[in-house]
Formats: C-alpha cells, sequence, structure tokens
C-alpha cells in the first residue's frame, strides 16, 4: 500500500479527550454487545445471557454495574415474586445508537464474517 502524497506521515496530534474517554468504557470487552442488545428493548439478565453467546454471569454483571456507574444503564427491580431485574438505557444510553448503528453497519461492510461465526 502506497500514501498518497497529499497524505504524507507527519507528527502525530495527541488523541482527543472525549476519544479516550468512549473507548475506555465503550471498548471494553462485551460492553459494546450488551448496549446494542438494549437497544432493542430493556430486558432481563438472563435474556442478556442468552443474547450474547459466551458472556459469563460475572462479566455481565461487572459490565452492567459499569454501564450503570457511566449513567448508561438502570436497574429495575421488580420485587416479584418472583424477583426480576430489568436492564434498560438511560437517555444517554439510547442517544448512542446513531453511533451503534454506524458501526453495526461499518462491520456489515468491512470485516468479514469468520468461519466461527458462520457455524453458531
Amino acid at each position: 500500500m502506497t500514501v498518497d502524497q497529499s497524505h504524507r506521515a507527519g507528527p502525530c496530534e495527541q488523541v482527543d479527550d472525549g476519544i479516550t474517554r468512549v473507548f475506555q468504557l465503550l471498548g471494553k470487552r462485551w460492553t459494546g454487545p450488551i448496549v446494542a442488545v438494549l437497544m432493542a428493548h430493556p430486558a432481563h439478565f438472563a435474556d442478556l445471557r442468552r443474547a450474547i453467546p459466551g458472556i459469563s454471569e460475572r462479566m455481565l454483571s461487572d459490565r452492567l454495574t459499569e454501564l450503570g456507574a457511566a449513567g448508561l444503564v438502570v436497574r429495575e427491580v421488580d420485587e416479584g415474586p418472583p424477583l426480576r431485574v430489568t436492564y434498560g438505557l438511560t437517555p444517554t444510553g439510547a442517544a448512542l445508537e446513531p453511533a451503534i448503528s454506524e458501526l453495526r453497519e461499518w462491520a456489515r461492510k468491512h470485516l468479514p464474517e469468520s468461519a466461527e461465526s458462520c457455524t453458531r
């Protein structure tokens, strides 16, 4: 691959603070899929676990706690019986929808499916 004359290498600028913060949160494994699942509608813990193959209960719990602390996810407890916990996006979390949709479309165009994902 060659670099065109108008795109010569030069000194790098420091990464934007906003990009750093967003990827510190959303760049963690499993966070993106959790947010993407919750875009459609609120979900119970067990439903989230089924919707995201490979995630452990502990990891799901940890990520939901982090997303809650960041103000992206809200946890609602229905005392039951049985006791049920529902997770949903806050307005701040829901505001990620255009970005998540763009990333989904970019992946469809530019990231080929692996043989592993085709066999699921």
